[in-house]
């Protein structure tokens, strides 16, 4: 059974633990059963208490980032290997049973060219090793792809199963995200089928990363795909109603997603819940 879950940017500009009260419980009612906190900084990150405060609202965690523009494995291959290794610590320590998103490279960089053989050797080798290192901590590991404006190293679902079958690593899987998909594969649903069983996770974000339903993307083919993949993992809605300053121009959010940030969360969520009913996937 699938479950739902939402992206904290959704409803908070930074999590703090301090506020699970009066943050998690409203998520809890509308059918939410997972929180997806970026762990852009993860020195900074509360794990401990983040723990405390998900098991006690009894909701799951999961944990996401992409690498800061100052690492490059070409470059310097310990330091990012060193950042991840922290980075899956700190997530097994908050609870979270993955580390995913953009693990493999950093949002907004791309070279101005097509990737490089060094470039493919160097990211295969440090997720070889963050793989490693997340499976001595019970971890998963994911890697998502995203659009062309956005990293030149994995764009979509069958590229990221061809680096995961070259690093060989059992514990790891795709993590797609409509948006993304929306510009770089041939259809939705032939997206999903591209990553199969590999996909474990994805973000259901609108054409617009607006409110779900008010784009243009293609919802019933998303779903006729995750159905046609038989898909088990977790389904967060992603939007941007509040950003980190560390990751806002790479994602080029240069005005409001939306004229009504409460219909995210009003709208968006039971849309999501409807659309996978009338695909047939239970959602837990």
């Amino acid at each position: 059974m699938a479950k739902l879950g939402i992206h904290a940017f959704c409803f908070t500009p930074g999590w703090e633990a301090k506020n699970a009260d009066a943050e998690l419980p409203p998520l809890k009612e509308l059918g939410i059963g997972v929180v997806e906190l970026p762990l852009l900084r993860p020195a900074e990150f509360d794990a401990k208490g983040t723990r405390k405060a998900f098991e006690k609202h009894g909701m799951g965690v999961t944990c996401s980032l992409g690498l800061p523009h100052h690492l490059d494995p070409t470059k310097d291959l310990k330091a990012c290997t060193d950042f991840l290794d922290h980075a899956l610590n700190v997530a097994a320590e908050a609870g979270s049973k993955i580390l995913s998103g953009v693990t493999f490279g950093s949002i907004g960089k791309t070279s101005g060219a097509p990737r490089t053989d060094a470039e493919y050797d160097a990211m295969c080798m440090m997720i070889s090793h963050a793989a490693s290192t997340a499976k001595s901590l019970d971890l998963r590991l994911g890697l998502e792809p995203c659009n062309r404006y956005e990293t030149h190293l994995l764009n979509t679902g069958q590229q990221t199963v061809e680096a995961l079958n070259r690093i060989g690593a059992d514990n790891t899987f795709v993590h797609l995200d409509t948006y993304h998909m929306n510009i770089e594969e041939v259809s939705m649903s032939q997206g999903c089928q591209d990553a199969g069983s590999r996909l474990e996770y994805i973000h259901l974000s609108e054409s617009n990363r607006g409110v779900p339903g008010r784009g243009c993307l293609k919802w019933e083919d998303t779903f006729a795909g995750l159905k046609a993949v038989d898909f088990q993992g977790t389904m967060t809605l992603e939007s941007f109603i509040y950003v980190d300053d560390d990751i806002a121009s790479g994602l080029a959010l240069w005005r409001p997603v939306t004229d009504q940030p409460e219909d995210i969360l009003k709208v968006g969520i039971p849309f999501l819940i409807e659309q996978a009913k009338a695909a047939g996937i239970p959602v837990d």
